[in-house]
């Protein structure tokens, strides 16, 4: 073996949990770039990508150069309210860009921190798949799929990798953010590794899954690349109606120049509109509010995801979540703790229930997995049993095996025992003593119950039962009962018998459930949601769920789960948190508000500037037209303006609310539109008048107009 090159080379550890400290919405070391990025956005192609922006874009070019033509003595309108116009479009355009910058910043910074992990290792490549084989120092950038590498206690796992041989203690902070460590083990669903995490005991031998620039954490950085994301469906076909609105009001806008000539030559009086008034007018009525925050919601969406340590593959995944109309929950760990817990003693005829919890607790107090602890904890919550001092009893503690399936203590002649039923039926047989049928009627019972029987003896002596149930966790069915409101059926899927899975299912509330599913029933099951025009979302961690991963719409794969598993979903969750789902799904459909309510705010901001612009437009002609100026507004070029500072500055205040959400509510759809048109459709209709009479008083009190 070569120890002479160090073995670590990297900053991983310390970067870290520092790297991914929570970012404030108006963070300011992101305020620079992002200010620099709106300048930088003002490139055509850039401004091609927002139809409705890019004629902003196109006005603001063109009342430039009306100013150009005002310097050199050809003015259509004054000079000053030309060069303010121009000003406020181009803020217009940049206040746009800035939204969509900020949004892009918060992901690339994201994708920043992720970077600081992805540092060289010296790894330790071994020559042949095995703990023992000899190994020698590799740089990680080396290390190609299907390599083979060993990694001990305080080393940094190099890459990203399956575990083939050992159980390890891995701290995977540096990734998730989480400091409790995990376990990693060879031969099961939790056998994936990531590179930048670290090994706390023990060792694992790895096979290299991905070569360099393919590992998971690349394409975490992809995926965050806000700036890289493709547009959803949905947000198409609002792209195509705000495109169609803009086209409306732009045929709207041309005919009017010819109009207003018109009716100056055939009143004899006044003065046709400015090409100046009639731009303002287009760039007020076209939806720019939405137009220029449509792409800032899209990324900010992502972004929050990425918040709640889930890597989405897409904007499409996201907006998917928004529109879920199933949900497929495994039983185990995601609706139930997945530890079974000590939930009853059972006692045998001639036993006291005490007497049973007394031995069961000896039994168990060298047992530290969670099912033992429990068996110590039920025995002093019921009979205020203490724990107690062994030394003075000569103790020797008898370890679980694989082979006796059984474990307990032994105090002098006295042997404590407890394990599987039929484990320990053998050893009481053994011991020349005939199995209790009334004990075996306990064991049924509770495994028809759906728990996991523990028979416990004293000797040859079979003192009852264990049983122990597997926990709904609390609050679980408040969470689904809030899905069940806004529409998403919840279906849970289990091993289980069908005793089980009804009692479980009824205890946490699930609409639905399906009992002894195999792979091949969770795929047929999502088709047929899929067939009836459904969007179905799953979450999974193992080889066997990659089908259904694959055929869900919305399908998240556990961090700690397969290769397999990972790379069918189009979600990844960093925390390994099947209930995560639930959560998911609520910023999807948060992202979908966000889009819905800013759509409603945008449109109904027109009426106000219909009757700011359209009087001052045509009141010289038509004097009629003045009624229609309920704002009082100071003067026509006033009013113009007034408009036109407001559609700029609606942007800048709508910003916090497109990257940080519209609030998330557990309501119907219906009762969501009627919330959405009451708030932002009323909302969007009353400011508007509100702010354009102020910011009309403002020009008139500093003689602006």
């Amino acid at each position: 073996m070569d120890q002479s090159i160090p073995q670590v080379q990297t900053q991983a550890q310390a970067q870290g949990q520092g790297a991914r400290r929570s970012l404030t919405l108006f963070d300011a070391s992101l305020l620079g770039p992002a200010i620099v990025d709106a300048f930088r956005k003002l490139d055509p192609r850039t401004q091609l990508r927002s139809p409705v922006m890019f004629v902003v874009y196109i006005g603001s070019i063109l009342t430039t150069l009306l100013y150009v033509q005002a310097l050199m003595g050809n003015a259509e309108a004054p000079a000053g309210f030309i060069l303010a116009t121009a000003v406020w479009l181009w803020f217009t355009v940049l206040f746009a860009n800035f939204a969509e910058a900020l949004a892009e910043g918060r992901s690339k910074a994201q994708a920043a921190s992720l970077r600081n992990l992805r540092q060289t290792v010296m790894a330790k490549k071994l020559d042949a798949p095995g703990h023992g084989a000899a190994w020698h120092h590799t740089a990680s950038t080396d290390l190609r799929k299907g390599m083979f590498f060993l990694v001990e206690a305080g080393d940094v796992i190099p890459v990203d990798g399956e575990v083939i041989d050992g159980v390890a203690s891995v701290d995977e902070s540096a990734i998730t953010g989480e400091s409790a460590p995990v376990i990693r083990e060879s031969g099961g669903d939790f056998c994936a590794v990531t590179g930048g995490t670290r090994i706390l005991s023990d060792w694992l031998v790895v096979r290299v899954s991905a070569n360099p620039g393919e590992t998971f954490l690349d394409r975490m950085i992809g995926m965050v690349e806000g700036a890289a994301r493709k547009k959803t469906p949905n947000e198409i076909a609002l792209t195509i109606l705000l495109v169609a609105l803009t086209i409306v009001f732009l045929v709207v806008t041309v005919t009017l120049l010819p109009f207003s000539l018109f009716a100056v030559q055939a009143a004899g009086s006044g003065s046709p509109v400015t090409i100046t008034a009639l731009v303002a007018l287009l760039v007020c009525l076209i939806p720019t509010t939405i137009g220029g925050l449509l792409s800032a919601i899209g990324v900010a969406g992502m972004s929050r995801m990425m918040g709640a340590n889930v890597i989405a593959t897409s904007g499409r995944a996201v907006e998917a979540a928004g529109d879920v109309d199933v949900l497929l929950l495994d039983k185990t760990g995601t609706i139930t703790f997945g530890n079974r817990q000590a939930a009853a003693f059972l006692p045998a005829p001639g036993v006291r229930e005490e007497e049973l919890a007394d031995v069961a607790q000896l039994a168990s107090l060298a047992d530290e997995t969670p099912e033992g602890r429990s068996i110590v904890v039920l025995a002093k919550k019921r009979f205020n049993i203490r724990e107690r001092a062994m030394e003075p009893l000569g103790a020797v503690f008898v370890p679980f095996t694989a082979q006796t399936r059984m474990s307990g203590v032994d105090l002098g002649a006295r042997q404590l025992r407890k394990g599987a039923a039929s484990a320990i039926r053998k050893h009481v047989e053994s011991l020349g003593q005939p199995w209790p049928l009334d004990v075996e009627r306990s064991v049924d019972d509770a495994s028809r119950r759906g728990s996991t029987p523990l028979v416990v003896t004293d000797g040859a002596r079979v003192m009852g039962v264990v049983e122990l149930k597997d926990v709904v966790k609390g609050g679980i069915r408040e969470r689904f009962a809030e899905l069940r409101r806004m529409g998403v059926k919840t279906v849970m899927v289990t091993g289980d018998n069908k005793l089980t899975a009804a009692a479980i299912a009824a205890e946490a509330g699930v609409d639905d459930f399906i009992a002894e599913a195999t792979p091949e029933d969770k795929l047929a099951l999502i088709r047929t949601y899929q067939n009836e025009g459904k969007l179905v979302a799953m979450t999974g961690d193992g080889t066997n769920d990659a089908p259904a991963l694959a055929q869900a719409d919305v399908a998240v794969a556990m961090n700690s789960g397969t290769q397999a598993a990972k790379e069918a979903g189009n979600m990844v969750d960093l925390d390994s948190n099947p209930t995560k789902l639930l959560e998911i799904v609520e910023i999807g459909k948060q992202m979908l508000m966000t889009r819905g309510a800013l759509t409603t705010f945008s449109i109904s901001n027109d009426i106000a500037k219909y009757f700011a612009i359209v009087p001052a437009m045509f009141v010289a002609t038509y004097p009629s037209l003045k009624a229609l100026d309920v704002m009082n507004l100071t003067s026509p070029a006033s009013a113009i303006m007034s408009a036109v500072i407001f559609n700029a500055l609606i942007i800048v205040f709508l910003i916090p609310l497109a990257l940080r959400g519209v609030r998330y509510r557990a309501i119907g759809a219906a009762s969501l539109l009627r919330r959405n048109m009451f708030i932002y459709g009323l909302g969007g209709l009353l400011l508007p008048f509100a702010g354009i009479k102020l910011i009309d008083m403002l020009l008139a009190a500093f003689n602006l107009t």
